[in-house]
């Protein structure tokens, strides 16, 4: 076929040209989620097939994730069109390696919940619909990592927050509905600004693409209220991730639902905020990102300390866990406020590749620390540290993986929370802003303190009652040693991880491929 020599012949031929197989894998996990959440919908009167269903779908949707970071890792970024409409105009599907690796992991950390689903989700929550509802919170996710649509992300948020009300008021009881009553009108009132920046920023450029706007940005900064829609963004995408001031509803609901719906919850919901606010404030702001670096690292500061000294005083276990959540965002904030040297006005790689490091360390280390609290309950007896004890006398393996979770999520070596830290407390001595590496580290400290705390009177301390022999169950300790084992994995074998990392934020910085990905033979 002859090159194209015009923008007309240049649409007919993407319009007539097929679809390469490989690009089908963009959109196939979203598509996957939703078809299989309506099969296990109409399996609700087979609570057993169902799950066992459930379970391999989402072994599947890891695979599907795993091919597609394969491929965007040899070929770069991948766009799927919807209907042939080309972007600007149609909705695209852009998957480059930051979205790909956090779907990966996503996937992973599922399947891991799903088993753990298996001992934690009876019949009954099987017959209101648990797994229908936890596919449908992997399509909102899925998706979210892997639109290339700003509009398009707002309503996957959408699809994980209806999903997310589904599962937080899953048995009805009267604390859930408290929970989500407080997690649904933070959420809600973060979407309306979501959805109110979106207006503003189709006013101003005529398209929601997200590689239209990247390329656009530049030529419209004089006329189009960025810093508007940079602050509007910043406060929508905080609500949702839980950063400070607006952190409160996290551990006032994440510790209501089951466990299994707490971990999920944890390990992904804030991570589709921080997410969101990474590939807006960084590849389409990136001029009113650094304006605003100060204002964010503020907050990142904020958060952390907040967060450490929140767990310090908590006495339920799931609380305290929600306030390390909130510590651990506040970490992934300094990465975007920080950005790194030698990027310009859009910043380098060096914070947010520790960032995105941090975003996947903490997707697998909180999941894994929330199924930790539910055995944790089932061998001692409730979450209260003020009634546990014993632990470490009826099962050292269980301590020893505990202990291993806990100086992970305080950052200490050979974990996989050390190497995040690491570059961030760099980035901010080479930008000369000591005082938030200080909060770095101090965060740190409290949040050791915290769980030496927690080592100390649930497990060293003599239980107050005689606990019974608590028999190990397949279901929940196989997805808590595949966690705890990405875990030391991750700390000890970084490199890979840290090279990816520092990939996807160079493509952040310099989206020249991403825009290619999307509009292959335009100039922009």
């Amino acid at each position: 076929m002859a090159a194209p020599t015009s923008t007309v012949d240049l649409a007919a031929a993407l319009i007539t040209a097929p679809v390469p197989i490989g690009h089908w894998l963009v959109i196939l996990p979203v598509a996957h989620c939703i078809t299989l959440g309506a099969v296990l919908l109409m399996l609700r009167n087979h609570p057993r097939l169902q799950a066992w269903l459930a379970i391999s779908g989402l072994a599947m949707l890891a695979l599907i994730d795993a091919a597609l970071l394969a491929k965007v890792s040899a070929e770069g970024p991948l766009t799927m069109v919807m209907g042939r409409w080309l972007p600007p105009f149609g909705i695209a599907f852009t998957v480059d390696l930051l979205g790909a690796l956090m779907a990966f992991t996503a996937a992973l950390v599922a399947l891991a919940a799903g088993i753990y689903a298996l001992a934690d989700i009876g019949e009954s929550g099987r017959r209101y619909g648990f797994f229908p509802l936890l596919m449908l919170l992997m399509a909102g996710v899925s998706g979210a990592f892997l639109t290339g649509d700003v509009f398009n992300l707002y309503v996957w948020f959408e699809v994980l927050l209806i999903s997310s009300f589904g599962l937080i008021i899953l048995g009805s009881e009267r604390q859930q509905i408290d929970g989500a009553l407080k997690y649904a009108v933070l959420n809600l009132i973060a979407t309306t600004l979501f959805l109110i920046g979106v207006g503003i920023l189709y006013a101003a450029f005529g398209t929601l693409n997200m590689a239209d706007i990247a390329a656009r940005a530049k030529e419209l900064r004089g006329t189009a209220p960025l810093m508007t829609l940079a602050s509007l963004f910043l406060l929508a995408f905080g609500m949702k991730a839980a950063a400070f001031p607006v952190n409160f509803w996290l551990p006032a609901a994440y510790h209501t639902p089951r466990i299994v719906v707490s971990a999920l919850f944890a390990g992904l919901l804030t991570k589709v905020g921080i997410y969101a606010l990474i590939r807006v404030m960084v590849m389409l702001l990136p001029v009113e990102r650094q304006e605003l670096s100060l204002v964010i690292a503020l907050a990142a500061a904020a958060t952390i300390v907040v967060g450490a000294l929140g767990a310090l005083a908590e006495n339920d276990i799931r609380r305290l866990f929600g306030y390390v959540v909130i510590s651990g965002i506040g970490n992934m904030l300094a990465g975007v406020a920080l950005g790194g040297p030698g990027g310009g006005p859009g910043g380098g790689i060096d914070g947010v590749s520790g960032a995105v490091f941090y975003a996947l360390h903490s997707m697998v280390l909180m999941t894994a620390l929330y199924l930790a609290a539910g055995e944790i309950a089932r061998r001692g007896g409730g979450f209260l540290l003020s009634e546990l004890g014993g632990l470490y006398r009826q099962s050292g393996a269980f301590a020893a993986l505990s202990l291993v979770l806990f100086l992970a999520a305080c950052g200490l070596p050979p974990f996989s929370g050390f190497w995040p830290k690491v570059i961030l407390v760099k980035a901010s001595l080479d930008l000369g802003d000591w005082w938030l590496a200080a909060v770095i580290l101090v965060g740190g400290f409290l949040t050791t303190i915290a769980f030496g705390r927690l080592f100390l009177l649930a497990y060293w301390r003599p239980a107050p009652v005689e606990l019974m022999p608590s028999e190990a169950r397949w279901r929940t300790g196989l997805p808590l040693a595949a966690l705890t084992a990405l875990t030391i994995g991750f700390g000890i074998l970084p490199e890979q991880l840290l090279a990816l990392s520092q990939s996807a934020a160079a493509g952040l910085a310099d989206p020249a491929a991403y825009l290619h990905s999307v509009f292959p033979g335009d100039a922009r």
